[in-house]
């Protein structure tokens, strides 16, 4: 068998991974008994009537997610103390044992149909270590639980676009529990077959970090060994020396040039808005500022991965105000920054060979990643030029894989045109691509701007660029 790049040319991600790369930017809702405690990992001792959120309001949330920029919302559903945010019939250490609504409440019905109502994507985080529930440790009695409680999640609360497994585990001598992965992933695609498998399954790559760092080249095509399996086993692979997740390159020509097996395995980036992931009374100061946030979002979002945003209502069930007015700014300048493509009011100067009919240059004006300009495979470094409208200035460029098809960029550069000095400037030296690259220069007003593509696998796709 051929081994190294030639091998990822045909690498494309499923349907449900599509989608999920197309939500881009959602929040991870962590709520449970540590916003009541003060701790970040309950005990699972602490009495279900410590729950009280006496003033919450999941539509509130969803507004500001929404104003945000975000499109969707993943919810702590029952995290390592075993409290579950639904009323499930496996557990009395659940919403219906507090005096919240009377133990009427049910916490995961009410943001999913608020999600609906805002039109926001709705997943669900359920952590399988559980320091509550008795039967922890005798492995086929907690998986049956387990099965249980997500059973419930994936038939009572709609469609769900996430399913992220918590593959954190404080394991003690007594409790040993040997997680039936497959049997978890097996119900998740019977019951949900859109949802992708996030952290501890084999949709989602964690990035390997909760401070938004990313790598300079962020391949979704990577050494098959750094996935799971459907059956929950470890991939292998015939390489002597593997690809780790943690390795600063992952998808190069160099670092897989001895590997044969390769995987669509997109990266997620989980980052808490403060420095932890649950609401602490006395944390004032730790709050990501709407600039951090923006870098934060040029890092990830602008580097081929998906970003999940961390964040915590107070006891009250309410967004403090510091962390709605932040939120809110991050909405309002993301709008302002991408809300309009300046080469729309522009023309295509020039372009190298077009693949066929379908794959015209002007389809990538076209905000339908559907749509996209191939050129034809003997153009060794193609190249397309744009018209820019006179006086306008700009900052951003961004630019789009048609990733159905597979990813396949490794080298291009961006010119623009000095009208003053009568030449070709080069703006970027840029290396992979992915679903979507986005690339902050120095403002400037220029009559032109060229792309020129210099390595590729095989061949490639371009779904979208834009300058705003």
């Amino acid at each position: 068998m051929e081994k190294g790049y030639k091998n990822t040319v045909n690498i494309v991600p499923s349907k449900r991974q599509i989608e999920w790369q197309k939500t881009e930017f959602y929040g991870l809702i962590s709520y449970g008994m540590p916003v009541f405690t003060g701790k970040q990992y309950g005990d699972g001792f602490t009495p279900p009537s410590v729950f009280w959120p006496e003033d919450m309001n999941t539509d509130s949330w969803c507004s500001l997610a929404k104003t945000a920029g975000m499109k969707g919302l993943v919810l702590t559903c029952k995290h390592y103390d075993g409290f579950c945010l639904w009323p499930t019939e496996f557990t009395d250490y659940s919403v219906k044992s507090s005096n919240w609504m009377d133990g009427e409440g049910d916490l995961v019905k009410l943001l999913s149909d608020s999600c609906r109502k805002y039109g926001l994507k709705f997943g669900i985080y359920i952590a399988p270590w559980d320091r509550h529930e008795k039967s922890y440790g005798n492995s086929k009695e907690y998986d049956d639980f387990f099965c249980g409680l997500l059973r419930e999640l994936l038939t009572n609360y709609g469609d769900i676009f996430c399913v992220w497994l918590d593959a954190v585990c404080g394991e003690d001598e007594h409790r040993n529990q040997k997680h039936d992965w497959a049997r978890y992933y097996s119900l998740i695609r019977e019951l949900q077959p859109d949802a992708v498998i996030s952290f501890r399954g084999p949709d989602v790559r964690w990035s390997g970090n909760e401070k938004g760092v990313t790598r300079q080249e962020e391949w979704s095509v990577v050494p098959a060994h750094l996935g799971v399996n459907e059956d929950g086993s470890e991939m292998q692979s015939n390489s002597k020396k593997h690809v780790r997740i943690f390795d600063l390159d992952i998808g190069s020509r160099k670092a897989i040039r001895k590997e044969t097996d390769f995987i669509w395995y997109p990266c997620e980036v989980s980052v808490p808005m403060r420095s932890h992931w649950f609401f602490e009374e006395d944390d004032k100061y730790s709050i990501k500022t709407k600039d951090k946030l923006i870098k934060l979002y040029y890092n990830t979002v602008g580097n081929n991965s998906c970003l999940m945003l961390g964040l915590s209502p107070n006891k009250r069930g309410e967004f403090d105000d510091v962390d709605t007015q932040i939120l809110t700014a991050l909405g309002v300048d993301l709008k302002l920054y991408f809300g309009y493509n300046l080469l729309k009011d522009g023309s295509i100067e020039s372009v190298s060979g077009e693949f066929n009919s379908h794959c015209k240059a002007e389809n990538v004006l076209s905000t339908d990643i559907n749509t996209y300009w191939r050129p034809t495979e003997n153009d060794k470094h193609p190249e397309i030029v744009f018209n820019i409208p006179s006086g306008e200035y700009f900052d951003k460029i961004t630019i789009s894989e048609n990733i159905a098809h597979g990813q396949h960029v490794e080298e291009f550069q961006v010119l623009c045109f000095d009208e003053d000095k009568k030449k070709w400037k080069k703006l970027i030296d840029g290396s992979t691509i992915g679903y979507k690259r986005i690339y902050t220069i120095k403002p400037g007003n220029y009559s032109k701007i060229k792309f020129v593509f210099k390595e590729y696998r095989s061949f490639f796709e371009i779904s979208n660029i834009s300058i705003n």
